[in-house]
């Protein structure tokens, strides 16, 4: 979307401490004023029109923060915490530690470190609320993991069709991930909903494993048409994951066009702090990437390119976007910047590299 205003002073040279056990450190010579004015968290999502149809209810992320800031108010203010990190991060990345120089008195600057490098590895623990009306394979949960690891090392076998307009900027992430463990557990629930109750045993649910370094995934029958929501970067370790629907785990034939394994990978993107292409707002609306098109809502179905709004080609082929799952197949570069911020020090998910 529009690109982000970085607004910066040059107030000193400072150090900035890095946490302990972690290779990555702080941009260290200068200290910047970021502009954090466009921030928000609360979005106008819980005015859309509740329906049964899953297109209109396909992710429930945003309705779900709405309850947990209104629940939790240190929430918000942890958020903005994040966000600050993740833009100066981004707005650090290769620029000089010491400008005109290099450490030591060389003539060489040292870069700064992107702000996270390398591949990382994030395991998964499948929790299962066993409905026999919507059965969950082993097979289907393989190809989840399977589908999760295409998507975010760019091997989506339809990447191909990316517009030129859009081709330089798809991103390989170099996030893998692997099948940590599979809990099950019987459930007579017909619906579960998005008040977290699957996450937690003592309301027949399932707990978290290890959530600091588990992404935890439940699966179960959400109800109301709902394919699936995610916890963002922040909230309470307990109830830190990603849900999904019983049939859009993975290759699903009951799922429908919805069955290829894409609501995890769109769960996933919030799960790693991304927010929904369009900003969940108008044209002026930002999803803090500066290089994803603004746009004013979400695009369905598989829309032909270009795909117009707010005077730009819509990228309605990113991940975080509510196309139909063979009809997504990219994260960007500026989106991989933010999702790789989270894992540098100070990162609300470090402890997944530490």
């Amino acid at each position: 979307m529009k690109k982000l205003i970085f607004s910066l002073a040059i107030l000193a040279l400072a150090v900035v401490a890095c946490q302990p056990n972690s290779d990555e450190v702080v941009p260290n010579q200068e200290v910047a004023t970021i502009d954090m004015s466009d921030f928000y968290v609360y979005t106008d999502s819980d005015l859309e029109k509740h329906s049964s149809d899953a297109k209109n209810n396909k992710c429930q992320s945003m309705k779900v923060l709405n309850r947990l800031l209104k629940e939790n108010p240190g929430l918000e203010n942890r958020m903005f915490d994040i966000e600050k990190h993740t833009r100066t991060y981004i707005y650090f990345k290769g620029k000089p530690k010491n400008p005109g120089g290099g450490n030591g008195g060389g003539n060489t600057p040292t870069p700064i470190p992107t702000p996270y490098t390398g591949t990382i590895t994030i395991p998964v623990v499948v929790n299962i609320l066993e409905d026999p009306a919507h059965p969950v394979s082993q097979a289907h949960i393989v190809s989840q993991i399977a589908i999760l690891n295409d998507d975010f090392n760019n091997n989506n076998s339809n990447t191909g069709n990316v517009p030129l307009e859009f081709a330089s900027l798809v991103a390989d992430t170099e996030i893998t991930f692997t099948l940590a463990a599979v809990n099950r557990k019987a459930s007579s629930k017909s619906e579960w909903g998005t008040n977290d109750a699957m996450k937690l045993a003592s309301e027949g649910g399932i707990d978290a494993t290890d959530p600091a370094h588990n992404l935890n995934l439940w699966v179960c029958e959400i109800g109301g048409g709902i394919l699936g929501y995610a916890q963002f970067p922040g909230g309470a370790l307990a109830t830190d994951g990603v849900v999904i629907g019983s049939d859009f785990l993975g290759e699903n034939t009951a799922g429908g066009q919805y069955g290829h394994g894409r609501t995890a990978t769109h769960e996933v993107g919030h799960w790693l702090n991304l927010r929904h292409i369009w900003g969940d707002g108008r044209c002026r609306q930002d999803d803090f990437v500066a290089d994803t098109p603004s746009s004013d809502g979400a695009n369905y179905g598989c829309p032909s390119y270009p795909t117009v709004n707010c005077k730009s080609n819509d990228m309605t082929m990113n991940y975080m976007d509510y196309t139909d799952d063979n009809c997504m197949y990219m994260f960007s570069n500026g989106q991989n910047d933010r999702m790789r911020t989270i894992f540098a020090s100070g990162g609300s998910r470090v402890s997944f590299v530490q």
